[in-house]
């Protein structure tokens, strides 16, 4: 059995710089609950907490002094995703043999709490930790964290099941190289590639899968020899390469889209002629069309089946940071009308916000 088999979704690491208002953003927008925290009795220089709702788990880590990594991180990008986690039966080996593939190492294995754990670069300014737990154990254990009394809701009611991909921005010219990394390092296998055109801008992005299934990265690189756009933009407020964004994935799109709607999350406007065309392109499923215009939810299809998406509006200073959600019908890669959408409509947030400066 090759030791990247079974790679899963472990948690998402993030480098803020406010801890109690990352945190109270994810439980009071997203229904998050407070699973565990870092123990400040035990030093250190940074302050965690681990919170998620179901098969969603996020790490948030604060800096406590300047010369911490976590520091340096929001310094240059301000908060965003500074590692994907991957949960293996065995992190030393997956890290050994990663390392022996070419990765670049950064943490070595380390035994703490009964969780082992070892890092690799992967691009820009994030890593992937391999974490590695006895079975059966509390998939929320984690090194230096201690359970926390319960915060946040405990029954969250968004439906929001687990992280269904990333997107990943990448400069010009690194679409490859990233490809070729995932292939080799980590045995991923390339599932979707798609060149999209939006009036005098263009961008590539192929998607790779973990073997399992459990890991989507959805790589995106500009198109330098055209205009720049919205890929662009991130690359430049962000000061590298980094995760756009991150999608969850639900059983009802348009259920779990009102309960967040109704928590204060915003979600980018769709241009009514979006759904007139709708009827064209495919016959829906699930849903009705008046619902999915109401909510702004993009529908599209690949050759397995349809798939619902709709995108939040960033509320990061910056603007390089939002979220997803996202329901399959069957589908198992993604449909091109809806990047077009997706592009056009985030263009469109940007220009508004550039008018409202």
């Amino acid at each position: 059995m090759c030791a990247f088999d079974s790679l899963h979704v472990d948690h998402v690491g993030f480098s803020v710089g406010d801890l109690a208002a990352a945190t109270e953003e994810f439980t009071g927008r997203y229904g998050f609950t407070v699973h565990s925290r870092s123990v400040d009795s035990a030093g250190g220089g940074a302050r965690t907490v681990a919170l998620g709702t179901r098969n969603i788990r996020f790490v948030l880590t604060e800096a406590k002094n300047l010369d911490h990594a976590t520091a340096a991180y929001v310094e240059r990008h301000g908060d965003g995703v500074s590692d994907i986690a991957f949960s293996t039966p065995d992190a030393a080996a997956a890290y050994t043999e990663a390392v022996r593939r070419g990765a670049r190492p950064v943490a070595a294995p380390v035994e703490r709490d009964g969780v082992v754990t070892a890092s690799i670069a992967a691009f820009g300014d994030v890593v992937h930790t391999f974490v590695g737990r006895p079975s059966p154990a509390e998939p929320w254990s984690l090194p230096g964290l201690r359970p926390a009394p319960a915060s946040g809701c405990a029954d969250t009611g968004t439906g929001l099941d687990r992280v269904d991909h990333f997107a990943v921005c990448l400069e010009a010219g690194h679409l490859k190289t990233a490809v070729e990394f995932y292939e080799t390092v980590l045995d991923f296998e390339m599932v979707f590639t798609e060149r999209i055109i939006v009036g005098g801008q263009a961008m590539d992005s192929m998607v790779v899968q973990s073997r399992s299934g459990g890991v989507t990265l959805t790589l995106i690189e500009p198109d330098e020899s055209l205009a720049a756009g919205q890929i662009d933009q991130f690359l430049k407020d962000h000061g590298g390469a980094g995760v756009q964004h991150i999608a969850f994935a639900t059983d009802d799109i348009v259920r779990d889209v009102g309960r967040l709607g109704d928590r204060g999350v915003a979600f980018l406007d769709t241009p009514g002629t979006y759904y007139d065309l709708v009827p064209q392109r495919l016959e829906l499923r699930r849903h009705g069309l008046d619902d999915l215009r109401r909510l702004n939810i993009l529908a599209d299809q690949d050759q397995d089946g349809q798939l619902l998406q709709i995108f939040t509006r960033s509320t990061h200073p910056r603007g390089t940071l939002f979220f997803e959600v996202i329901e399959r019908l069957g589908a198992r890669t993604f449909g091109s009308g809806n990047i077009k959408a997706l592009y056009s409509a985030v263009e469109l947030q940007q220009a508004k916000d550039a008018e409202q400066k």
